[in-house]
């Protein structure tokens, strides 16, 4: 047996990967909530060397992780590493994907905006080409239109305060798993940390929204919340994402939505019937970050009425439904609209460019 260390306890990740999780997808067993917090602990901490660290992580990814471990993985994050700063408002957080995106448009940033435009506070958060994809994110985007994305985390949420939109910036509100990018780095594939950092809320957020491949993934998060201390939504709102991020897949799609005390509820919408009417592949672009910023320029001072535009409006719908300010995505769509068609969402954005 591994001896106990003073710092940690009984359980260096070599011995948990010779005892718990190590013996391969269909035998490895699952961790208990101690031993998880005491592995991301020693993983923060920078104590296992490259080659375990790397084992762990391909042997959680193999087995894959239960929403025990996970709800332990976060709750080491945001007790050693997340600087959370809460703006005066209530915002809906996005923490889409931080690896980012090759083909398609980023329209969160605005959607984002065009919520914030129609009252409803939006929250972002990404990195900086972070591993393993290292694509353009919600950073790159806005530092193509001109707007302050290295921020302490006060800025952040005064940002918020100021204008209705406001963006943390991973290595200032969560410089523990910043550290890690080289590690990361090195695997060439997703780690559980992939997944955690989406669910660092580093402005206090009630709402979280996301996305999701399939279907299982979600309850999955939604069970993360129900096991975690430290990240306790009142409510999470997914759907299926294109190139995993927080940008709704056109055509036939499902979509997640849990609120604290009732059951998960899952249906399918056919985003067609919202104005969506078009495939995935119209939505890609050549150069990401800029392309996206062009667009979400245009879009939200009324420039383009396009399926971009459509686009747009139906995300942003999606937020201010998250938020509960509206009772339908129908009645989301028609306040997006309206902000874009009467000013509001520019402001936003002129706003931003001034803070």
């Amino acid at each position: 047996m591994a001896e106990a260390t003073q710092e940690f306890g009984e359980w260096p990740l070599k011995r948990l990967m010779t005892a718990v999780v190590g013996s391969g997808p269909k035998s490895a067993d699952d961790m208990d909530r101690a031993q998880a917090r005491e592995a991301f602990q020693r993983i923060l901490a920078g104590e296992p060397d490259d080659t375990t660290l790397g084992a762990f992580w391909l042997a959680n990814r193999w087995k894959r992780n239960t929403p025990e471990e996970l709800g332990a993985y976060v709750d080491v994050m945001h007790e050693e590493c997340v600087d959370t700063v809460a703006p005066e408002c209530d915002p809906v957080d996005c923490g889409a994907n931080y690896d980012g995106k090759g083909r398609s448009a980023i329209l969160g940033v605005a959607a984002g905006i065009v919520a914030a435009g129609a009252g409803t506070p939006v929250v972002a958060h990404s990195g900086d080409r972070v591993p393993t994809q290292k694509q353009d994110a919600y950073k790159h985007v806005l530092d193509e239109l001109g707007v302050r994305t290295e921020l302490e985390p006060q800025e952040s949420a005064d940002m918020v305060d100021e204008t209705g939109f406001g963006f943390y910036y991973q290595p200032a509100f969560n410089p523990g798993i910043d550290a890690l990018e080289d590690r990361r780095d090195q695997m060439g594939v997703r780690s559980f940390v992939n997944t955690i950092e989406t669910l660092a809320n580093p402005a206090d957020a009630s709402v979280h929204l996301g996305s999701f491949y399939h279907l299982a993934f979600a309850k999955k998060i939604v069970e993360t919340a129900q096991e975690s201390q430290e990240w306790t939504p009142d409510r999470v709102v997914m759907f299926q994402g294109m190139e995993g991020y927080d940008d709704i897949r056109p055509g036939y799609t499902k979509v997640a939505d849990w609120q604290e005390g009732a059951d998960l509820d899952d249906y399918e919408i056919e985003t067609a019937e919202y104005g969506m009417d078009f495939e995935e592949a119209d939505l890609e672009v050549d150069d990401v970050a800029e392309d996206s910023a062009a667009i979400t320029e245009a879009v939200v001072t009324g420039e383009r009425e396009d399926h971009f535009a459509d686009a747009v409006a139906l995300n942003a719908a999606f937020r201010i439904f998250a938020g509960g300010d509206v009772d339908s995505l129908e009645d989301g769509l028609d306040a997006a609209r309206d902000a874009i068609a009467d000013g509001s969402a520019e402001a936003v954005l002129e706003d931003l460019r001034a803070y």
